[in-house]
């Protein structure tokens, strides 16, 4: 019998680095673009807010980090929380504690904040 290479397939990932990693949007267009942008409503300083709480709510392997255009603008600010893909769209400093207690604390969802596969952009006409 000989030791045949196991395919990647089958090998098993390496565990997460974090356990939650957040891509908060900071992308900046022009003002005035058809498509804003998630800074110019905010996300930045929602960011910011975000990192400093989860820290001081002492919240270990979560990670918050700025994102480029996660290309939700238009519903912004938006996040997307991994591993899970839940998208967010929050607008107040309110909805980030909601956010960090309900999803990151307790493992549910924040219902009314959630940005989901029905939220899209109409045709362009």
């Amino acid at each position: 019998m000989t030791d045949a290479p196991v395919p990647d397939a089958l090998q098993q990932d390496p565990p997460p680095y974090f356990s939650a990693h957040v891509f908060v949007c900071c992308n900046r267009r022009p003002e005035g673009h058809r498509r804003g942008s998630c800074a110019a409503k905010g996300s930045e300083k929602l960011r910011d807010y975000m990192k400093a709480r989860a820290k001081e709510l002492g919240l270990k392997g979560v990670r918050v980090n700025m994102a480029g255009c996660l290309d939700r603008c238009e519903f912004g600010p938006t996040m997307v929380i991994y591993p899970e893909g839940v998208w967010y769209r929050p607008a107040s400093p309110a909805d980030i504690d909601e956010i960090l207690e309900t999803h990151l604390q307790g493992g549910g969802r924040v219902r009314r904040l959630l940005l989901t596969e029905r939220d899209v952009l109409p045709p362009k006409g």
